[in-house]
């Protein structure tokens, strides 16, 4: 899987801005049939606006819900923060989107679609980037210590916490 950390010109410093992410598992039209499929199990309407926030979500990857309010709102300025937040907690809730905290002190937000699709993360302690990293060795690893202790692994995530190359030009290592 190629690096993903090409920001978007709308990208608060230190974050990857939820760069640009594509779901060979699992097309757009998929995606948002299980959200609203989600919404309408939730005894909730599939709105035009959730449909938006569920696609800005599978198209960029590790936003934060103000970065992913700030996309929205470039779309439609009348969508407000509080249909964001629950809209994306309703998505978590229901296992459609992972959270992960890379260090910054923000929950980030990216479309879980499954094991066919996995991957881990390396961020920098400095400027917050992420790249992402798939590593079959470290997977059989993980299954292999899982076995050894009786564990049968339904799911895991694994982030590396580092200073990234530019960083370290930057402050001489």
């Amino acid at each position: 899987m190629p690096e993903t950390d090409q920001p978007m010109p709308t990208t608060p410093p230190g974050s990857d801005g939820g760069a640009p992410h594509h779901h060979a598992p699992m097309s757009l039209h998929v995606w948002l049939e299980k959200v609203d499929e989600a919404i309408v199990r939730d005894r909730q309407r599939p709105t035009r606006q959730r449909r938006m926030i569920a696609h800005i979500l599978y198209d960029h990857r590790h936003l934060n819900v103000e970065e992913l309010h700030q996309q929205v709102r470039a779309c439609d300025e009348s969508v407000g923060y509080a249909t964001v937040y629950r809209t994306v907690k309703l998505l978590e809730r229901v296992g459609l989107v992972n959270v992960g905290h890379f260090g910054d002190g923000t929950a980030r937000y990216e479309v879980a679609v499954g094991d066919e699709d996995h991957h881990d993360h390396l961020i920098c302690t400095r400027c917050n980037r992420i790249v992402e990293f798939e590593n079959e060795a470290i997977e059989a690893t993980q299954r292999q210590i899982a076995a050894a202790h009786g564990f049968v692994l339904t799911g895991h995530r694994m982030d590396l916490f580092g200073v990234c190359p530019a960083c370290q030009q930057k402050k001489g290592r």
